[in-house]
């Protein structure tokens, strides 16, 4: 698939097209069909929880939750942050790929609860449903996978599975959504405000700060190995940079997510006030960052004269958080991003 591959929305070597950090965007919704029965529940954290039992119905049948679940497994990266981000460590989480360190702000929100090192299980062959059923845990967060059409027959004898409410919604759902759906499983609806709420103010902040960016067009560009792909394209959700004041570039209408690759011989397709790349996959891309910046067509852009394009970093996990960011990332993207788009936007 053309525009990055978005593995079970996990592993973050493809910054990919960084969805135009994208990502961003979408709808969602699981219906909550608590019995009469329920009874309150109050979070350690105070938040008030969602009552106990509730029935999520999804795509493949319905989760009931009985009581607020205490041990939480994850089957995605994005799942982790979730669970992270509303204050529990999993039991059992995916393992970082390569061997990598977690992300810097996965770290961050590890040490904060003092969870260490959660126990992992490679996923370089898919979900491993035997180390998820010796974690025995409570609920099983399966709210940012692209595979659940496959798993779900077999995670949900372990454990009640939250997942999404349609198939489709394994593309659409925001982060905001599938922090809000996870969170009525595991009674922490406050708590998912509360963090949402954190995040919309980060980007407000940022975008108060940086008046600048206000109407500046952008163009997000990543280098795979077998295209330059064109990752803001006009259907891609609007993401952080465009909270944050910029607009796609008039480029943008011409690509869409099957159709985004930029020929070396239409370099002039990226021109924007502001040009973003990515080199995901360093050496073993299209071609390298100095092989792009000696091509002349690129080097005769407005953008790239005038100093206006720069790197987003893959190495410490910014391109791939951008491209899908998460309950955990988003304010860490705008903390880190905003700096770089401010030199991009004055040309240094």
């Amino acid at each position: 698939m053309n525009r990055l591959a978005r593995p079970a929305l996990r592993r973050g070597a493809v910054l990919v097209a960084a969805a135009v950090c994208a990502t961003l965007v979408a709808g969602c919704g699981s219906e909550d069909k608590a019995t009469d029965d329920q009874s309150q529940d109050k979070g350690k954290d105070g938040a008030s929880s969602t009552a106990f039992p509730v029935s999520l119905t999804n795509a493949w049948g319905t989760a009931k939750v009985e009581k607020k679940p205490v041990k939480v497994a994850t089957v995605s990266d994005g799942d982790t942050s979730i669970a992270l981000a509303l204050g529990l460590v999993p039991v059992i989480t995916p393992d970082v790929e390569d061997g990598s360190p977690f992300p810097e702000y996965k770290q961050k929100a590890l040490d904060k609860l003092g969870g260490g090192k959660p126990k992992t299980y490679d996923d370089t062959d898919g979900t491993d449903f035997e180390a998820i059923a010796a974690a025995q845990p409570d609920v099983i967060l399966g709210m940012n996978t692209w595979q659940m059409d496959k798993e779900y027959a077999k995670l949900s004898p372990i454990a009640p599975v939250v997942t999404y409410g349609k198939k489709e919604e394994a593309d659409t759902l925001t982060w905001q959504e599938r922090l809000k759906g996870a969170a009525k499983a595991l009674g922490l609806e406050e708590k998912a405000e509360e963090v949402i709420a954190a995040n919309e103010k980060a980007l407000a902040d940022a975008a108060k700060a940086h008046p600048e960016f206000k109407g500046k067009t952008y163009t997000y560009a990543i280098v795979h190995p077998e295209q330059l792909s064109y990752g803001s394209y006009a259907a891609q959700d609007p993401g952080v940079f465009e909270q944050l004041g910029f607009t796609k570039a008039p480029a943008a209408k011409n690509y869409s997510p099957n159709k985004n690759a930029v020929s070396l011989e239409n370099l002039d397709e990226l021109e924007a006030d502001v040009l973003l790349m990515t080199y995901p996959f360093g050496d073993n891309g299209l071609l390298s960052a100095d092989e792009l910046e000696k091509n002349k067509l690129y080097r005769s852009l407005k953008v790239v004269k005038g100093n206006h394009d720069t790197v987003i970093p893959s190495a410490n996990g910014l391109a791939v958080a951008m491209a899908y960011p998460d309950a955990l990332s988003a304010s860490w993207v705008v903390e880190n991003l905003t700096p770089i788009l401010a030199k991009a936007v004055a040309g240094k």
